[in-house]
């Protein structure tokens, strides 16, 4: 038999983040308790700012009864010369019955006493209790509050709590506060609790207190009113997911209202007035002929008549915001940019401060540029010595705006800023792009560097980076990776193969490795490896057989890779792939390093000649890029397949044996170049 069950719990209003956080986890916590409880069975979980809810259609009413086994001592140690010893009568006390009630069966191989009863599911109604308080406990919000007497902590004071099975309320006592049929509405419409006479009215009697209980509703409810706003008054409206989440988290009522601000703080570069709104308002920027405006949406939780007076005490709070920013803008510009004061501002303790960082930077850059100049020159049309110059202007500046009064004030957008403010004080295009875009990319599948001269700079701060923390010994360790290390690296993966940069691990170790304290270069270049095996979209054993090659040209890694993959993933590798796998097989005794001459002269078979022949037409060819070359190599299956079947390579004669050896060496050593076919499991 099932019943609907709604649990309702009130609190005092929810942070969003923290609440958003975690929201996947709730409904995984309750799923498992459902299961441990044997009451598995559909549910909701819905939140509102006010309250955490569970809406169960069918919830079964008791648990399904069931056949519990116990097992006893082995019946030798249970029985001697016949009579029970103490171990039977102590396992008989334990299942509550006389040893003659006693039953045997076989566990691991031994006879031993058993006992087999009939339990009986216990009431849904007497397990509520103790299911809800150990969901409360599984929440994992972070920073908790305690309030009242109470020692108990939770996210925010719970106020109310419902619990309702059917149509009766289950009696149920949480953080002092016990069930009733009551719930709270809004509270511009309604401060007193309102009854709630059928939990299939429930949604209902929240509807008529202006409360929108599903998250997807508000959300739906927000974007139409955007569509509305923005065909009204002809302009965009930025939609952050994560903004609009947070904004759907915190309205029970939402309502999507236009303001305005002064033109006048227009001056202030986009980013800042964003983040002004995003960061410290919750607003969302509005934006015309795609420029930012005058203008922006706040989503109000209020009930009224009259939203006017919602809007414009909004524009009241916008305004100091952004007259702060316009004049710590200001005051920044008439400042300049200088590295006055990074000389004590620590980086991290053993590598000195972000001055010394800076000067290790340069170093790196200077190395990196004369490695690249070629590409360089090519995309910007300057010569090494203006390149050599703009360069150490760029890293020179790239952290000034740390020492800015924007930038205390908000830190996300350092680089930024200083983009900004080096464009502004007339620094060469080159420099203030390559501030802006230091630190990219930021994150997987984020915005790469806009040039090559950019690239150089932001692989010169993850390297120094990387460096510097390897040679300190903090170094990543399960997943903790606290100086996004990780990160780091897949970034100069991304930069080095979309610029198509020649990055060969052990060579940049060695140019680089002299700037810092000595340390295990070893466990660098293996996380490098590492970082690797997990940056690229490809079958797993082709990043393999391309590292067992030996390659360790990051570039030239992430071709080879991208072209043996192709050529694993097609629809008919698999079925012609076991030809490719004898020649290594045949090659796995063979020291490739050794001279491995063909004699022609000693060829007995036409399959032989054949191959030969193909094999030499394609170790002589000229290829575009690996996928032609593979393509050849793998081209060669007719001529492999001829030959397994018309020659024995395994012979008797050691002169054939070993000329027959370095013909199918030869062609897997050829393979090797690119990739270890070995390695390829399908």
């Amino acid at each position: 038999m099932t019943q609907p069950l709604l649990i309702e719990i009130g609190v005092e209003e929810l942070p969003a983040i923290p609440l958003l956080k975690i929201v996947s986890n709730i409904e995984k916590s309750w799923k498992t308790i459902l299961q441990e409880y044997k009451l598995d069975c559909d549910f909701e979980f819905i939140y509102t700012p006010r309250r955490l809810v569970l809406k169960h259609g069918a919830i079964p009413t008791a648990q399904e009864d069931s056949t519990v086994e116990l097992m006893g001592p082995p019946v030798a140690a249970a029985f001697k010369e016949g009579n029970p010893t103490s171990a039977a009568e102590g396992f008989a006390r334990k299942c509550g019955v006389n040893i003659s009630q006693l039953g045997r069966t076989e566990s691991s191989g031994r006879e031993v006493l058993c006992f087999k009863k009939e339990e009986k599911g216990a009431p849904t109604v007497s397990l509520l209790e103790e299911m809800i308080k150990k969901w409360i406990a599984s929440m994992a919000f972070g920073k908790m509050m305690r309030w009242g007497e109470r020692s108990d902590e939770f996210i925010r004071p719970i106020r109310w709590l419902q619990v309702r099975l059917a149509e009766n309320s289950v009696p149920v006592e949480l953080f002092g506060v016990e069930s009733d049929t009551k719930t709270f509405v809004h509270r511009m419409l309604n401060h007193e609790a309102v009854e709630v006479g059928d939990i299939d009215k429930y949604e209902e009697v929240l509807a008529r207190g202006a409360v929108i209980l599903y998250p997807e509703k508000r959300k739906e409810r927000i974007l139409d009113q955007f569509d509305m706003l923005e065909s009204e008054h002809h302009i965009f409206i930025e939609r952050d997911e994560s903004l609009l989440d947070e904004v759907v988290a915190i309205t029970e009522n939402p309502k999507a209202l236009l303001g305005t601000f002064d033109k006048l703080f227009l001056e202030l570069p986009p980013e800042v007035i964003i983040t002004s709104m995003k960061e410290h308002q919750r607003y969302f920027p509005v934006f015309e002929h795609g420029k930012i405006t005058n203008k922006f949406i706040v989503v109000s939780n209020a009930y009224t008549d009259d939203y006017s007076k919602v809007a414009a005490g909004n524009e009241r709070v916008l305004k100091p915001r952004l007259s702060d920013g316009l004049f710590f803008y200001k005051n920044d510009l008439k400042k300049g940019l200088s590295m006055a004061g990074l000389e004590k501002v620590q980086f991290i303790d053993g590598l000195g401060t972000l001055k010394d960082k800076i000067i290790r930077e340069k170093h790196i850059a200077m190395r990196l540029l004369g490695l690249y100049m070629e590409k360089v020159e090519a995309q910007t049309g300057k010569n090494n010595i203006a390149l050599e110059k703009e360069m150490d202007r760029a890293i020179t500046l790239a952290k000034a705006d740390l020492m800015s009064e924007m930038v205390y004030e908000f830190t996300e957008l350092q680089g930024l800023m200083g983009h900004y403010y080096a464009k502004a004080l007339g620094e060469n295009e080159l420099v203030y792009m390559a501030i802006k875009e230091q630190y990219m990319p930021i994150g997987e599948g984020a915005e790469l560097p806009s040039s090559v001269f950019s690239a150089i700079v932001a692989m010169s701060i993850k390297l120094d980076t990387l460096f510097g923390l390897f040679s300190i010994g903090k170094i990543p360790t399960g997943s903790k990776d606290p100086f996004a290390l990780r990160r780091a690296v897949n970034g100069i993966i991304r930069i080095v193969t979309a610029y198509d940069l020649s990055f060969h691990i052990e060579d940049i170790i060695t140019l680089l490795k002299n700037e810092y304290a000595d340390f295990d270069t070893k466990m660098l270049s293996d996380f490098i490896i590492e970082r690797i095996n997990k940056s690229f979209d490809a079958n797993p054993s082709v990043i393999a057989a391309v590292l067992a090659s030996g390659e360790r040209d990051v570039n030239e890694i992430a071709k080879k890779v991208a072209a043996l993959n192709g050529v694993v993933s097609s629809e008919f590798f698999k079925e012609q792939f076991s030809t490719f796998k004898r020649v290594a097989n045949i090659s796995k005794e063979l020291d490739l390093d050794d001279d491995l001459s063909i004699d022609v002269a000693l060829f007995k078979e036409e399959a032989e000649v054949s191959l030969y022949n193909a094999y030499e037409k394609v170790l002589n060819g000229t290829f575009a890029d690996y996928a032609q070359r593979l393509d050849a190599l793998f081209g060669l299956k007719r001529e492999l397949d001829a030959y397994f079947e018309d020659v024995m390579v395994n012979i008797e004669e050691i002169a054939l044996r070993v000329n027959r050896q370095h013909m199918i060496g030869s062609i897997y050593k050829t393979f090797r170049d690119i990739a270890d076919i070995k390695e390829i499991t399908i």
